[in-house]
């Protein structure tokens, strides 16, 4: 499972960076020279799954090797952060005096900031941020978009397509942060919220790898970076 590469800012966060593209190159490269054959590659609907997932498919064709078609399947989209914030943060200001004010702040970074994607605002998770998902993820306030038990259910039922294609196959998903932190928290029998603290540590461009068997799923690396060797390309967000 591949995390996208770094993304854009807030206001514009479906595609990729420059530097995003960068860090997809390098995977790509990795895998190449690691001599990994993928018998089937699948990618989110989103932007930046979709480019992360076309520069790697680049690297191997360059190389001369091949790369399957990748299918996309919108059940490893990321939840909708704007969503989230549109309905929640409104709720959120009018009971907590801190958050209306953070988020007040965070508006006006973002909006600052909105031609300059390097901005801190645009590349750290912020008070607020944490405290909007955590509100969607404990479902304490009324909602209409996909819940967090419902994101988790989607996210999980992709498991019935991997399990078409051939044993000892490998299969690589271009999703993002989220989608793998669910996958990691299943394969160690972690039902909760806890899988986003698993979300919210992986790298730009990182590998998980999880081996699924005779209907078992066991985590063998995770977060795995060693593509990326300069400090300068390890990005979070």
């Amino acid at each position: 499972m591949v995390r996208h590469g770094q993304a854009g800012t807030r206001k514009a966060y479906d595609s990729l960076s420059d530097l995003g593209r960068r860090q997809a190159r390098l995977l790509g490269e990795y895998f190449v020279s690691e001599k990994i054959h993928f018998a089937a590659a699948y990618a989110g609907s989103l932007v930046r799954q979709e480019e992360t997932a076309a520069e790697v498919r680049a690297v191997y064709r360059e190389a001369g090797l091949c790369f399957p078609e990748t299918a996309q399947e919108p059940d490893w989209n990321e939840f909708d952060l704007t969503d989230v914030y549109r309905a929640l943060a409104p709720q959120l200001c009018a009971e907590d005096p801190e958050f209306a004010r953070d988020y007040q702040d965070l508006v006006e970074q973002a909006r600052a900031a909105a031609e300059h994607p390097e901005a801190s605002v645009n590349r750290r998770w912020l008070p607020c941020d944490v405290k909007v998902v955590e509100a969607w993820v404990r479902g304490r306030h009324p909602y209409d978009g996909e819940s967090w038990q419902t994101f988790r259910a989607r996210v999980i039922g992709c498991r019935g397509k991997l399990e078409l294609v051939e044993r000892e196959a490998n299969i690589v998903v271009f999703t993002s942060a989220t989608p793998i932190g669910v996958w990691a928290a299943l394969s160690m029998e972690i039902h909760d919220e806890r899988a986003m603290r698993l979300a919210g540590v992986l790298h730009n461009a990182s590998c998980t790898v999880l081996r699924l068997h005779g209907g078992q799923l066991r985590l063998h690396s995770f977060n795995a970076i060693p593509h990326l060797i300069e400090p300068g390309l390890r990005t979070y967000r």
